[in-house]
């Protein structure tokens, strides 16, 4: 097992337990995420989201007519959420009383390299999902950790983002760093993620009690799982 304490960030304001800076993510906007979300749940549906953050998925759901609980370990994350309920709490410790729709985890955090947390999440997914709902995940899909390379991007709203330091310090493990710069703000976030191939990531579900029951989109990217 690969210790959290890999996961770190700098730059200003305030940092996560796992190294994502509150001031940049609260500058961030979805670019498609909740319309792939909508179209594959109910109208009206209720979701869990899990890992929040500061809400760039949060607000477009609440406004497609989904009522959203908003969970973050971090209060600095959910401060920046409004029109939902938050909850401060590690996702691996959530215990709510009711179940929902959906219970949503994406922006990779399923690909940590700490393989007793993504277990850990994974029982937090079943335990919160409702017997007929579903559980949506989000991962690279498996190729790209055979492909990614160093790479710097300026986005069309004049943010520049880089990946440095990449590794691969072990089978399907990736070390790296990416690099935010907005103006004379920098932000850095080092992690290590695991590749989640389509047989692991089963078994990993099944151990929860969760199976796949198809793939949104065509890179295989974002999974649905539903009860076994």
């Amino acid at each position: 097992m690969i210790s959290r304490r890999l996961y770190h960030g700098t730059g200003p304001g305030p940092i996560t337990p796992d190294g994502c800076a509150v001031d940049y993510y609260a500058t961030l906007t979805a670019s498609g995420e909740p319309e792939l979300i909508h179209a594959a749940i109910p109208p009206g549906a209720s979701i869990l989201e899990l890992g929040a953050g500061a809400g760039r998925v949060t607000h477009p759901l609440l406004a497609l007519g989904h009522e959203v609980v908003a969970v973050d370990e971090s209060p600095e994350m959910l401060a920046h959420i409004t029109g939902a309920e938050t909850v401060a709490s590690p996702i691996q410790a959530l215990a709510l009383p009711r179940a929902f729709d959906l219970v949503l985890l994406m922006s990779f955090v399923i690909e940590t390299a700490d393989d007793d947390l993504r277990a850990g999440f994974l029982r937090t997914c079943r335990r919160q999902v409702a017997a007929d709902g579903c559980v949506i995940l989000q991962r690279k899909p498996p190729e790209w950790y055979d492909t990614v390379q160093p790479f710097e991007r300026v986005t069309g709203d004049g943010r520049t983002v880089r990946m440095t330091n990449l590794s691969r310090p072990g089978p399907g493990l990736l070390q790296a760093t990416t690099e935010y710069s907005i103006g004379d703000r920098h932000w850095t976030h080092t992690f290590v993620s695991r590749r989640l191939d389509d047989d692991y990531l089963e078994r990993c579900l099944n151990q929860a009690g969760l199976t796949i029951s198809e793939f949104l989109g065509g890179d295989r990217g974002w999974v649905r799982a539903v009860p076994r």
